[in-house]
C-alpha cells in the first residue's frame, strides 16, 4: 500500500505585470506562513539571478528566514545552483540550518542554466556543463565527513576541519545530517543522483509519463551501482514532483484563473533569461505553457485535485509534492489556495 502523499508549497517568489520585488517576496513568507497553519508537509523555494521570473536570488538565505518563521514545516531550497556558489560555502550554509532548525531543512540541488550567472559570479560555463558532479561529490563530503580536502580539476585547497559539523545534534529521531535532493531534467542527472543514492526533483513542465519514465530509470541506475534494494526503496520515497495548483468551486474558474495571471508573468520572466555564451535558446509559448501546465498538475475543484495527486502518485511512484500556489499572482488568493490545499484536498487523500 502506498503512503499518503505529503504535499508542500513551491514558492518561486514570482514578479508579476506591476508588482515590486517586495511584493513578490513578501507572498513568499505569507506562503510559507499559510502552508504550516494549512498543514502542508513543507515550502520549496527557488532561485533566480537578474529576472522577474523569480526575484530570490539566494534560496538558503530566504530558507533560514522561513525556518526562524514557522516551528513545524520543512524548509527546501527548490534549487540552490551549485555552478554558481562554492560547494564548501553551500555546506557551511546548510549544515547550519540543518543544526539549527532541528532537521528541518532540506538542501536542494541542481545545475542551472547556461545563463550570465556563470558570468556575473565568475565561475563559467565549465560549472554548467563540466564541473557539476565534481561540485556534487564535495558537497556531500563536506556534509559527511569531519575533515575535507580537495584535489579536483575545479576545487583544489588543503584539508581543512568541517565546522559546523551537521552530524551534532542530540535529538533522537532528527537525521544526522541535512538531506540533499537533486533536480534532473535530464537522463545523465538522473544517472548522477542515482549512483550517490539522492532523491530526484523533478520540474513542472514534466508529465506524469515522463517521470515514470525517470524514476524507473533512476530506479535501475542505483541497483546497478550496487545499492541496497532497501536503501534504493526508502530514498525513493524521497522523490519530489513539482507541479502547479489552482484550488477553487470549479474546475473552470481555477482555469480561468491561471489562464489570466500567468501567460503575463511566464512572458515577461522567461524572456528575461540571457544566455552566457549568445547560444540560441527555445522560448515557450506563454499561453500554451500556461495551459499545458493546467493539465498535468491538480488545478480545479478538491475533487479533481485530489484525483490528480493520486493520480500521479500511482502512475509515477512519487508520493511528495511541491506545488505553486502562486499562479494568481494575488497574495490574498494565494493563500486561500494553500488553505484549501490543506483543508479540503489533503483530507481526500488520507
Amino acid at each position: 500500500m502506498r503512503e499518503t502523499p505529503r504535499v508542500g508549497a513551491f514558492a518561486l517568489s514570482a514578479q508579476f505585470p506591476g508588482q515590486g520585488h517586495a511584493e513578490a517576496l513578501h507572498r513568499t513568507v505569507r506562503t510559507a506562513e499559510a502552508a504550516e497553519r494549512a498543514g502542508l508537509d513543507s515550502v520549496w523555494l527557488a532561485e533566480h539571478h537578474f529576472m522577474p521570473y523569480g526575484v530570490c536570488p539566494s534560496a538558503v538565505t530566504l530558507a533560514a528566514l522561513l525556518l526562524g518563521r514557522t516551528r513545524r514545516i520543512t524548509v527546501g531550497t527548490a534549487v540552490s545552483v551549485l555552478p554558481t556558489t562554492h560547494p564548501v560555502a553551500l555546506g557551511e550554509q546548510a549544515a547550519l540550518l540543518h543544526l539549527t532548525s532541528g532537521g528541518r531543512f532540506v538542501l536542494g540541488v541542481g545545475r542551472g542554466g547556461p545563463w550570465q550567472d556563470l558570468e556575473v559570479f565568475g565561475t563559467g560555463l565549465d560549472a554548467y556543463q563540466e564541473d557539476f558532479p565534481e561540485s556534487l561529490d564535495l558537497l556531500l563530503r563536506w556534509l559527511s565527513e569531519p575533515r575535507v580536502g580537495s584535489d579536483g580539476p575545479r576545487h583544489r585547497f588543503r584539508e581543512v576541519p568541517v565546522v559546523p559539523r551537521p552530524d551534532d545534534l542530540d535529538d533522537i529521531g532528527v537525521p544526522a545530517r541535512p538531506r540533499v535532493i537533486v533536480a534532473c531534467t535530464s537522463p545523465a542527472t538522473v544517472r548522477l543522483a542515482a549512483a550517490r543514492g539522492l532523491p530526484m526533483l523533478l520540474g513542472m513542465h514534466c508529465g506524469d509519463e515522463e517521470k515514470a519514465a525517470m524514476t524507473a530509470l533512476w530506479r535501475q541506475e542505483a541497483l546497478a551501482a550496487g545499492r541496497d534494494p532497501d536503501e534504493v526503496a526508502a530514498t525513493a520515497a524521497e522523490h519530489v514532483s513539482a507541479g502547479v495548483t489552482q484550488v477553487a468551486d470549479t474546475t473552470r474558474g481555477a482555469v480561468e484563473t491561471l489562464r489570466k495571471a500567468m501567460p503575463g508573468w511566464l512572458q515577461h520572466g522567461l524572456a528575461a533569461h540571457v544566455t552566457v555564451d549568445g547560444r540560441p535558446r527555445a522560448r515557450r509559448d506563454a499561453h500554451a505553457y500556461t495551459d499545458l501546465l493546467c493539465s498535468l498538475h491538480p488545478v480545479g475543484s478538491p475533487r479533481v485535485c485530489a484525483d490528480r495527486i493520486a493520480a500521479t502518485v500511482e502512475r509515477t511512484g512519487i508520493s511528495r509534492f511541491a506545488l505553486l500556489a502562486e499562479g494568481s499572482g494575488d497574495l490574498a488568493e494565494t493563500e486561500a489556495c494553500v488553505a484549501r490545499l490543506g483543508g479540503e484536498v489533503l483530507p481526500l487523500l488520507a
